[in-house]
């Protein structure tokens, strides 16, 4: 345990969750690539599967966080893993609250054209995943690090006057 506190940076405690979360969340995303791979095979081929791509991602998020970590600005490690969670869990927030707002507003596939139901449904869930990413990094304890993120896309969109 003192070597994996050592080698992500980690002096308290409770900073532990995010190494154990990136953890358990690359097995499951490992498991959950190996059903669509193997979808009816035997369950001991499928454990296989998942040790292998999780092998493989591991050393691929690894490889990733070596080369953000100067890029980003980050204090310690650990908070790499933390940023990663907050983007993996504002991609899907945002998908799920944008499609009960659309139905609320009434659009649907039926009374739209599909390429504008789309786009409809990309920009709301768009808007939400900037709201969202601040709110969850907040609440990771990454506030900074994506206040300073969305100014940067807001300013690359060209929308610099909102955030001033």
């Amino acid at each position: 345990m003192k070597k994996l506190k050592e080698r992500w940076e980690i002096y308290k405690n409770y900073q532990l969750i995010f190494p154990f979360l990136g953890i358990i969340g690359l097995a499951y995303s490992s498991f959950r690539l190996s059903l669509v791979f193997l979808k009816e095979q035997h369950i001991a081929l499928i454990i296989a599967l998942s040790a292998i791509l999780f092998f493989l991602l591991l050393k691929l998020v690894l490889y990733i966080f070596k080369q953000l970590e100067s890029k980003w600005n980050v204090s310690y490690r650990w908070e790499l893993i933390s940023i990663f969670l907050v983007f993996a869990i504002t991609g899907s927030s945002s998908v799920y609250i944008g499609k009960p707002i659309i139905k609320f507003i009434g659009i649907t596939k039926d009374n739209l054209p599909s390429f504008a139901y789309w786009t409809l449904y990309i920009f709301i869930g768009f808007i939400f995943y900037q709201i969202l990413l601040v709110a969850i990094g907040w609440l990771f304890g990454q506030y900074g690090f994506f206040w300073n993120f969305e100014k940067k896309m807001l300013a690359r969109l060209g929308l610099k006057r909102f955030i001033e």
